[in-house]
């Protein structure tokens, strides 16, 4: 409900820039306010995505345009995804690994 509420804020602001009413750098601040949060996920929820993705790790690592050996470290909880590689698993728990095809 929280989100089908906030999307109709934004969509209103939206609105409000268009017409003119609200500044570019208000409408940039509801934009950012409106950005989905990003799932963390543990070393066994990583392995679990890739393995539900039917990928080795070396395949896994290609999509994410990483070493095989961050998709270890990510598995054995050595190091977390972050930035622009929690984003794409997040995209990939959710739609699959064809999305980054």
């Amino acid at each position: 409900m929280t989100s089908r509420i906030l999307k109709t804020i934004h969509e209103s602001a939206k609105d409000f820039h268009k017409a003119g009413v609200m500044d570019k750098q208000t409408m940039r601040e509801f934009d950012a306010l409106c950005l989905p949060v990003l799932k963390e996920y543990t070393p066994k929820q990583i392995q679990k995505i890739r393995e539900r993705c039917g990928a080795s790790q070396a395949i896994f690592a290609a999509y994410f345009n990483t070493a095989k050996s961050t998709v270890q470290k990510w598995e054995h909880g050595a190091k977390s995804p972050n930035g622009t590689s929690l984003k794409l698993l997040n995209l990939v728990d959710t739609k699959g690994l064809a999305i980054l095809s």
